[in-house]
């Protein structure tokens, strides 16, 4: 699995656009699943990164976390309502893993009251789901040009520019 750090050291262009952008719209993102037909579908989430996972959980029995739990790939985009795109936007490909660690669990309820107020303490979680990245790729507009950094493990950044 492909831990934040990890992630961050090996994309840091992608992983700084992401977060800036994740945090602009208070943890706000769109989630692409695949439905049972096969056809994707579009959710709202907010993930949160907690102990070097991003972490994607929500209100339980949702049809975007039954499409993960039948099949776990998934890709994540930063909300954005600037058709320029001049804060740049960020998309993480992967699959989910429903972890079952009810320590880790408690850990991020514990997280989520002191962050947020939510108190989700000694509730069992129906799922969560960790994000094991195998992609991710930015875009960022400014001077006439346009600039794509794609990633995958192990390989680093790498930039495409177009005019």
């Amino acid at each position: 699995m492909t831990t934040w750090s990890e992630f961050t050291a090996e994309a840091p262009r992608i992983s700084e656009i992401f977060r800036r952008r994740h945090t602009a719209t208070s943890n706000l993102c769109m989630l692409a699943t695949l439905r049972s037909d096969g056809f994707p579908r579009i959710s709202p989430v907010e993930p949160l990164i907690f102990e070097e996972r991003l972490v994607i959980v929500g209100m339980p029995g949702t049809t975007k976390f039954r499409d993960l739990i039948r099949d776990p790939r998934f890709c994540l985009h930063t909300a954005t309502e600037d058709t320029m795109v001049s804060e740049g936007d960020a998309k993480l490909f992967g699959v989910v893993v429903d972890d079952p660690d009810t320590a880790l669990h408690a850990r991020f309820a514990e997280y989520l009251y002191e962050d947020s107020g939510l108190d989700l303490r000694n509730q069992p979680f129906d799922h969560f789901f960790v994000a094991d990245l195998i992609s991710a790729s930015s875009v960022e507009v400014g001077d006439d040009l346009l600039k794509v950094t794609i990633w995958k493990p192990g390989e680093g950044e790498r930039v495409v520019e177009k005019r």
